[in-house]
């Protein structure tokens, strides 16, 4: 198993900052160095900014992901062009991540302008469009919500790039079993990795590959501070958006991460969590109340000293584990704390 960073940007890291950490994260011992992608900085160029900069330190430069980028952003040839471009600059050490994002909600489609189509068919379309393009192929294609006609990445050679599938639910792992160069996974208790790798290598043989040929790579949040409860404010935070949900997408409760937080055994929490919401609790209240058992099922908050035994223990299973930061308080200290603490080498 190799160990990765993952930075993003609540951490308010500017530019400078980036490729000081990218180098640090190489001495340090970090193998690959990841980003998921929002609207903000293009994290296309945030990975190549990093690569350079770890490449001062680490001979061909760190392995470098988004993880993952969602697919209304993007056409499937832009995702080719960027991912592929990505590809061949570093030496074939970039990993491009899609994933469904809001796709699941109606509001998100029509603001995105996606055509109509389920979540797992949009994802389907997607990984097969920009796959055969950085493979080389050309593509003609019918699907649920794209097409595309004698369409060529004219990158030569092929940058045949790495292309990994956001999955949360069996279908969705199933899909990416079937189609994707690996799954990335998120918020994942030891167990659920166990379940993923299963459904996974299901959806492998569907498509003739042996078990275990699909990688699992895996955001693991870790918060570390001397100040325990600043630690665990901090996770809490973290993870309070994604386990509850917003207050009021119900629908958000079916297909996105409250449902899956709820296949690990937390809805009996959970919804004692929405009934204090209801009675106008506020977020940093809810936040305080979420039980140290779901927090340290899925991340890691307290003394650094024991930040590295359990990131072993939730990385079971995973073929790359990548500590996601998640800083106690303000400040690049924050950050190079959670590094050091989980560093594959010690200074």
């Amino acid at each position: 198993m190799r160990v990765g960073l993952g930075l993003d940007f609540t951490l308010g890291l500017g530019l400078e900052e980036q490729g000081l950490v990218a180098r640090e994260a190489a001495e340090l011992g970090y193998a690959e160095i990841w980003t998921p992608e929002g609207t903000g900085l293009d994290s296309f160029q945030l990975c190549a900014l990093r690569w350079r900069a770890s490449a001062q330190v680490a001979a061909g430069g760190l392995g470098t992901g988004i993880a993952v980028s969602p697919v209304a952003y993007r056409t499937p040839m832009a995702f080719a062009m960027s991912a592929g471009t990505l590809g061949a600059l570093t030496g074939g050490r970039f990993v491009l991540g899609l994933g469904s994002g809001g796709l699941h909600r109606p509001d998100f489609r029509r603001a995105m302008g996606v055509r109509s189509g389920s979540p797992l068919a949009i994802m389907r379309d997607y990984l097969t469009a920009v796959r055969g393009l950085l493979a080389g192929e050309t593509v003609d294609y019918e699907g649920a919500s794209l097409s595309l006609s004698g369409q060529r990445l004219a990158i030569d050679p092929a940058p045949r790039t790495p292309v990994y599938l956001g999955a949360l639910g069996p279908r969705m792992l199933e899909l990416g079993g079937e189609l994707a160069d690996g799954i990335c996974l998120n918020w994942c208790s030891e167990g659920q990795v166990a379940r993923a790798r299963r459904i996974v290598d299901r959806g492998a043989a569907r498509a003739g590959r042996p078990p275990g040929a699909v990688p699992l790579v895996e955001y693991i949040r870790v918060s570390v501070d001397d100040d325990v409860a600043a630690a665990r404010r901090a996770l809490a935070r973290a993870t309070l958006g994604y386990a509850l949900g917003p207050r009021e997408a119900v629908r958000d409760r079916r297909f996105a991460y409250r449902a899956h937080f709820e296949r690990m055994g937390f809805s009996g929490e959970l919804a004692e969590l929405d009934a204090r919401r209801d009675h106008g609790a506020s977020d940093e209240e809810i936040a305080g109340e979420i039980s140290d058992e779901l927090l340290l099922n899925v991340g890691y908050f307290g003394a650094a000293e024991g930040a590295r035994e359990h990131l072993a223990r939730l990385a079971r299973g995973l073929d790359v584990a990548l500590v996601r930061v998640v800083a106690a308080r303000p400040g690049p200290g924050a950050v190079r704390a959670v590094m050091e603490a989980c560093a594959p080498r010690l200074r």
